[in-house]
């Protein structure tokens, strides 16, 4: 699978504070939260609020008694056909008796209008 031209739909580009993979179009990084730029041509025809088509929220215990637990949080995205696109750890660590930890997985989505011909990725 190719990455899409810049200035298209899905193109990224890091983000100049935290150097995560961000979509070109982001005007604030979603990993640090940082504004990116500016552009009053943008702000005049302000973009609507993305979507979340999907949110799972969830926690984790660990009894009070027993050994610890070490976890790795994983995240996998497919394409329609079932093929893995990308797979990334978020993070690791440990766990003691009595200890919990919070989970979120959200996809935002947001439409995007472009001059030119569709491309489908």
């Amino acid at each position: 699978m190719s990455a899409p031209r810049p200035g298209t739909p899905g193109a990224t580009r890091s983000c100049p504070h935290c150097k995560a993979t961000i979509l070109e179009s982001a005007s604030v990084c979603p990993a640090c939260k940082h504004h990116l730029h500016f552009d009053s041509a943008a702000a005049q025809h302000a973009q609507p609020a993305p979507i979340v088509p999907l949110k799972v929220d969830g926690t984790i215990r660990h009894p009070a008694d027993g050994d610890p637990w070490e976890y790795t949080v994983v995240v996998v995205v497919r394409n329609g056909k079932g093929e893995e696109i990308r797979r990334q750890v978020v993070d690791v660590g440990a766990m003691h008796g009595g200890e919990e930890r919070g989970f979120t997985l959200a996809v935002e989505a947001s439409a995007v209008r472009s001059p030119g011909r569709r491309t489908r990725h």
